[in-house]
C-alpha cells in the first residue's frame, strides 16, 4: 500500500471516528432539549388544569402552548384525537406517571393530572426535526467536517510521501547508475532520518569503490612503469653485446652482423631474438600504459598532487645505477626543497622515465644528462638535458608525440599527456650540454592563480636575451 493511500485510509478511520460519535451526541443532546421543552410546555397547562379548571384559563393555556398540545379526559370537554393512540393515553392515566412515546412524525410526551376524582393527561407533540436539532443542516455540517479532515490527512500523506519517496527514489537511480558503471553516481541525503543515513550509507560505499577503482588503475599503470624499466635495461644490454645499434633499431636485421664464425652467428641471432622480445614487451606495455592512463582520465576525480622533487630524487636512484653501467655521467639540479605540483606521482614518474629512457636509448653510452627541477611564477619545471645529437626539429618531434597513430615517438606523448592534466606543456630546445633540453611545466599546486605569459615559455633555459627565464641550479647531485 502506497503512503498516500494509508493517509487516505487514516483519514477515513479518523474521521468515522470522530465525526459519527459527536453527531450521535448531538442528536441525543437535541432529542433531550426538544422533550424538555414538550414537557414544561405540557407542564405549564398541567398547572392551570390543576389549579382552576375553568374553560377560559384552560382555552388560554392551550393557546399559549401551541397546537402541538392537547389535554385528553378533561370533563366538560370532547376528546380529541390523540398523536400516540387512545391506549397509551389510557394507561398513562392508569399509571398516573409521565410517558414518552416514538410516534410517526416525531414524538409524544404525555403528563397526567389529577382534576378532582378524574385524571387528564397532557399530550404535547414534538416534530422529527426538533428531535433531530435542526434537521439535515447539522448533519451535512457534520459530514462536511468529516471531509475536512479526510482532506487534511490526503495532503499531510502527500507532502510525507514525497518527502519519503523523493529520496528513495534518488537513491534507487543512483544505484542503478553505479550498477551500470559510473562511479561519480551520488545521491544528496534526506527524508527520515533511517533513509538518510542510508544515502549517506551509498555514498560512502561509492566513494570506497571509486577509490578502489583509481587504486587499482594506477597500481596497474605502475606496476606497467616498473616492467617498462627493467625492459630498458635489458634492451641496453643487449645493445652493449652487439655494439651501438642504429636509432631505427634496425641494425640486428642488416647481414653485416652475421660476418664472422658460424658461433658468432648463433650469438648474433639469439640477441636478436631477445632483442625483438624486448621490442614486442616493450609495445604490449606502451598499449597497457594508454589504455589505463585513458580510463583513469574518462573517470572524474578530484585534483591530485605529488612533490616533484621527490619523485625525481627516487627515479634517479635507478637510473644513475643505470647510468653507471654505461659511463654516463649524470647530476640532479634543484632537489633541495619540495616543488608540489598538481599531477598524480602516478603521472609524474611515467612522463620522467619515458624522458629519461629517450636518453639512454638514443645517445651513445657516455653521453652525460642531468635531470633538473625550478619552481617558479606558479609553475614547477622538471628539465632533462643530455650531451647527444639533439633533436633536429623539436616541433616535429612534438608533433610526433602527439601522434594518432599509436606511437609514441619519442616518448614525448606520456609526458604532453602529464603536462597537459596539470594545466602546463611540453617544450624541447637544444641543451647547455650540446643535446637536447627536454622540459616538463607544470601547475605548481600551492600557486594561487597562473601566470598566463610564463606559460609554454618555460622551456627556454638557455640562449635568450638578458639571460635564461629559469636559472640552472646549483649543482645538489654528483
Amino acid at each position: 500500500m502506497s503512503v498516500g493511500a494509508a493517509m487516505l485510509a487514516l483519514g477515513t478511520l479518523t474521521a468515522l471516528a470522530t465525526i459519527v460519535p459527536a453527531l450521535v451526541l448531538l442528536d441525543r443532546a437535541a432529542r433531550a432539549e426538544a422533550l424538555g421543552e414538550a414537557h414544561t410546555r405540557a407542564a405549564a397547562v398541567a398547572e392551570v388544569l390543576a389549579l382552576t379548571g375553568r374553560e377560559a384559563a384552560v382555552a388560554d393555556a392551550l393557546a399559549r402552548a401551541g397546537e402541538t398540545v392537547r389535554v385528553h379526559g378533561l370533563p366538560g370537554r370532547p376528546d380529541v384525537e390523540s398523536w400516540v393512540g387512545e391506549a397509551h393515553v389510557e394507561r398513562a392515566a392508569d399509571a398516573a406517571a409521565a410517558a414518552e412515546h416514538a410516534v410517526a412524525g416525531g414524538a409524544v410526551h404525555l403528563l397526567p393530572v389529577q382534576i378532582g376524582e378524574r385524571t387528564a393527561v397532557v399530550e404535547a407533540f414534538v416534530p422529527a426535526d426538533r428531535l433531530r436539532g435542526g434537521g439535515a443542516g447539522r448533519g451535512w455540517f457534520g459530514w462536511g467536517g468529516a471531509g475536512v479532515i479526510v482532506a487534511g490527512y490526503v495532503l499531510l500523506g502527500d507532502v510525507l510521501a514525497r518527502r519519503i519517496t523523493r529520496p528513495a527514489r534518488n537513491l534507487r537511480a543512483a544505484a542503478l547508475a553505479l550498477g551500470d558503471g559510473n562511479l561519480a553516481a551520488r545521491v544528496a541525503p534526506a527524508g527520515p532520518r533511517e533513509l538518510a543515513d542510508a544515502c549517506a550509507a551509498f555514498n560512502r560505499m561509492a566513494d570506497r569503490l571509486a577509490q578502489s577503482r583509481t587504486n587499482e588503475r594506477e597500481l596497474v599503470a605502475d606496476l606497467s612503469h616498473r616492467l617498462r624499466t627493467p625492459l630498458t635495461v635489458l634492451r641496453l644490454d643487449a645493445d652493449t653485446l652487439v655494439g651501438a645499434p642504429e636509432p631505427d633499431g634496425n641494425a640486428l636485421d642488416t647481414g653485416e652482423l652475421f660476418l664472422g664464425t658460424e658461433e658468432e652467428a648463433d650469438r648474433r641471432r639469439t640477441l636478436r631474438r631477445i632483442r625483438q622480445a624486448v621490442a614486442s614487451l616493450e609495445h604490449e606495455i606502451d598499449v597497457l600504459i594508454r589504455a589505463t592512463r585513458e580510463v583513469v582520465a574518462a573517470e572524474p576525480s578530484g585534483d591530485q598532487f605529488c612533490d616533484a622533487t621527490e619523485v625525481v630524487r627516487d627515479r634517479m636512484h635507478f637510473w644513475s645505477a643505470v647510468a653507471g653501467d654505461q659511463e654516463r655521467p649524470c647530476a640532479v639540479l634543484g632537489t633541495g626543497r619540495p616543488a608540489p605540483v598538481r599531477v598524480s606521482r602516478t603521472e609524474l614518474v611515467a612522463a620522467l622515465d619515458a624522458v629519461l629512457g629517450n636518453v639512454f636509448r638514443y645517445t651513445p653510452q657516455g653521453t652525460p644528462f642531468e635531470v633538473a627541477v625550478s619552481r617558479r611564477d606558479g609553475y614547477v619545471a622538471v628539465r632533462v638535458d643530455d650531451g647527444g645529437p639533439g633533436i633536429s626539429d623539436p616541433d616535429r618531434a612534438l608533433r610526433r608525440g602527439a601522434s594518432d597513430t599509436g606511437s609514441t615517438g619519442l616518448g614525448l606523448d606520456i609526458a604532453r599527456r602529464a603536462t597537459l592534466s596539470a594545466a602546463g606543456s611540453v617544450s624541447v630546445d637544444r641543451a647547455r650540454l650540446g643535446g637536447a633540453s627536454v622540459v616538463m611545466l607544470f601547475r605548481d599546486a600551492e600557486a594561487a592563480m597562473p601566470v598566463p605569459n610564463r606559460f609554454g615559455l618555460v622551456g627556454r633555459l638557455a640562449g635568450e636575451p638578458g639571460g635564461p627565464l629559469w636559472p640552472r641550479q646549483r649543482r645538489s647531485g654528483r
